[in-house]
């Protein structure tokens, strides 16, 4: 555990150093203050809570948590220091972590920085805050998984454009999976990939936290999708080692 979070703070501290810690923050706020307060007509509802933010966070994640993950590998690959990164005493499985884990630690913090947010629907009415708290926890979870599976399109190529379009593509299949359109389509052609869409969902799992449920099924399932798409980033990364 002290080698994942020695490399987990040189990756958070490298977020820094760049201008993508400012540019993901000031688009991540700007679009969801946008969304939250206007294009939802947040003012006319005449209800204070935070429905239209949890509404539309995963939606803005699948755009923007692709484009954090994209480097992750790519960029390694790309500036030929992931030699380098192997070769060092740790293992393949805490280098994949330790990457993760700051990656995640960089969205939660972006998260935080909605607390204004909360502040707000507070000072005009009185909102359910606990269920405010496991919408958080949820959108925390649906970054979770979107990264891990930016982190594994990251680990396929160094090129980071190609990286952030598979993990868009991916994550929108599995957040679009339970749609009326797509389980509608499903049930009338094949039943039985109607059910399993709605299970694979990572929207439709989402969608019980936003209600103020966190059920075990659910943590279990994103403790699954995120551990399967690590798993699929370590393949990768022997794959590459291989070649």
């Amino acid at each position: 555990m002290r080698t994942i979070f020695a490399i987990a703070r040189r990756e958070l501290a490298g977020y820094f150093t760049t201008p993508v810690a400012v540019v993901f923050t000031v688009i991540f706020l700007a679009l969801q203050g946008v969304l939250t307060f206007n294009l939802s007509d947040f003012f006319n509802r005449d209800q204070a809570d935070l429905v239209p933010f949890f509404t539309y966070l995963p939606w803005v994640f699948l755009l923007l948590v692709p484009a954090v993950a994209m480097r992750l590998w790519a960029e390694e690959r790309k500036l030929g220091t992931i030699e380098l990164l192997l070769t060092l005493p740790v293992t393949q499985a805490e280098a994949v972590l330790g990457k993760y884990v700051a990656a995640w630690a960089f969205c939660a913090i972006a998260l935080v920085l909605t607390f204004p947010f909360v502040l707000t629907v507070n000072y005009l009415g009185h909102p359910d805050n606990g269920v405010i708290a496991t919408g958080y926890t949820g959108a925390l979870l649906v970054a979770g998984s979107f990264l891990a599976v930016g982190s594994a399109m990251s680990a396929l190529t160094k090129n980071q454009v190609i990286a952030f379009v598979l993990g868009v593509a991916v994550c929108f299949l599995f957040a679009a999976s339970s749609f009326p359109l797509v389980t509608d389509f499903l049930s009338q052609e094949v039943p039985a990939l109607a059910e399993i869409a709605r299970r694979f969902s990572v929207i439709a799992h989402y969608q019980n936290f936003v209600r103020g449920v966190v059920s075990l099924d659910g943590l279990l399932y994103y403790a699954s999708f995120i551990g399967f798409w690590l798993f699929v980033n370590a393949v990768a990364l022997d794959q590459w080692k291989a070649a």
